[in-house]
């Protein structure tokens, strides 16, 4: 097992300023182009229910400033938190809230929507918050947060295709010691990546306070649809480390790993209103 840590000072990586005030959960992804793609929940009130579009950034290299050029998944209704992953030519979009929704795109600048199909899916409340895993290239996994009789979880997924999608259980839950839980669920923003022989889930853990909204618990396991049950780190599903973002992504640029993080405008982010970044190493 390694420990991931933030080796450096966060840096800004992109702030919006002509479509929206603020970046939330967001996606960034190396595109055909080599240029660094980033999607992400704005708005101007700060207000959930104006979460409407995402905001389209791109840089050249993750240690620059990202330029906005836009928005993406402009529809008029609900747009939060954008997952993309790049399978043959095309770009596929996920995102919620509740129902999963998808749009496909060949250059990462118009987005057409389509349909998916969630075989067995369990009834959740607060579907939302998706992140999409390549195990292989036949096979994927996909993350949703929600609320499952009354307590938070993760739900996980898997396809060949990216359209149609198999319930495989839950990757994570809440158990009654579970500390937070708040209507909506309290966890949010999976993010799953392996190294070495291990899985690693990164999972914002916070009911929106000032005190747990840059709360991330990391766990790790051999078997990636499989983290446990959580109760606030007695028994059960116990996290590795705690790392101090919102909603963070992690990637990788010539063999160095980074993290982001971001959030709505008043919270105790590094930069008020845009997307930080910094190295992340292991111990």
């Amino acid at each position: 097992m390694k420990i991931p840590y933030i080796s450096e000072e966060w840096k800004e990586l992109f702030r919006p300023q002509q479509n929206g005030k603020y970046v939330n959960d967001h996606t960034i992804v190396k595109g055909a182009d080599g240029n660094w793609h980033l999607y992400g929940i704005t708005s101007f009130t700060g207000k959930p229910c104006d979460e409407r579009y995402f905001v389209h950034g791109v840089g050249t290299n993750l240690n620059g400033r990202f330029k906005e050029v836009g928005r993406s998944i402009d529809c008029g209704t609900l747009a939060w938190a954008p997952c993309v992953i790049n399978r043959g030519e095309n770009y596929y979009m996920f995102y919620g809230p509740s129902p999963t929704k998808l749009a496909v795109s060949f250059d990462m600048n118009e987005w057409f929507g389509t349909n998916v199909i969630l075989h067995n899916e369990p009834l959740m409340a607060a579907h939302r918050d998706h992140f999409v895993l390549k195990i292989n290239n036949d096979n994927y996994l996909m993350y949703v947060v929600g609320v499952h009789k009354k307590r938070s979880t993760i739900s996980c997924f898997s396809s060949s295709d990216l359209l149609v999608w198999e319930f495989e259980g839950f990757a994570l839950t809440s158990g009654d010691e579970a500390p937070l839980n708040p209507g909506w669920g309290a966890m949010e923003s999976p993010f799953v990546i392996k190294n070495g022989n291990s899985y690693y889930l990164f999972v914002t853990y916070t009911n929106s306070s000032d005190d747990t909204y840059c709360n991330t618990l990391v766990f790790c396991s051999e078997n990636p649809k499989e983290f446990g049950e959580y109760n606030g780190g007695v028994g059960g599903a116990i996290p590795i480390t705690v790392i101090n973002a919102h909603a963070p992504e992690i990637l990788v640029e010539n063999g160095q790993y980074y993290i982001t993080t971001c959030g709505w405008r008043g919270k105790p982010i590094p930069h008020d209103g845009a997307v930080s970044i910094a190295p992340l190493d292991w111990k």
